[in-house]
């Protein structure tokens, strides 16, 4: 891939996941943050099954959102930026491993990350327990992801816009 169209697309994809998520967070406030938490936005995740450029666009678009949200923890800054770099790199990598049509183990990766490393975080900061934190981290990360990446996933695959829009190449 040449590297404008990497910047270009890395780019593009951190402006939506930031802007989304304020958007969100401004209709309805609190659904973006906390422990049950259900970023729209998260559904773009998917992108990192079509293009490398996704990385760096969401885990950049993670912070830019953590950064200028002034009700941010901290911690959000790195342990929230990092689930997200950490799904979208497992993503990438699981791209071709497929349940029928979906890649099923990879769109369970953003659960995941941001289970163990966003639950930790929430521990630390208003307690309640690990166990708890992570569950409901993972089941608004689920929800999302699965539900809406799919959609997301299924609608760019079924215009071919994966070959024409996000190609690696």
């Amino acid at each position: 891939m040449n590297k404008t169209r990497y910047l270009a697309q890395a780019a593009v994809i951190a402006a939506l996941y930031a802007v989304l998520t304020h958007m969100q967070n401004f209709l309805l406030p609190g659904s973006a943050t906390w422990a049950i938490q259900m970023r729209i936005s998260e559904a773009m995740t998917v992108l990192a099954f079509f293009t490398p450029a996704a990385i760096p666009g969401l885990s950049l678009g993670c912070l830019l959102f953590n950064l200028t949200y002034s009700a941010t923890l901290p911690l959000d800054f790195v342990v929230g930026t990092l689930a997200t770099l950490l799904a979208a790199i497992a993503m990438w990598l699981t791209r071709n491993v497929k349940v029928g049509k979906l890649p099923l183990p990879g769109l369970l990766m953003p659960a995941l990350t941001n289970a163990v490393l966003v639950g930790w975080e929430l521990t630390v900061y208003i307690g309640g327990g690990f166990g708890i934190n992570a569950l409901y981290v993972a089941l608004g990360e689920l929800a999302v992801v699965l539900v809406l990446g799919s959609l997301l996933y299924f609608a760019i695959t079924k215009r071919g816009l994966d070959k024409k829009l996000l190609s690696a190449g």
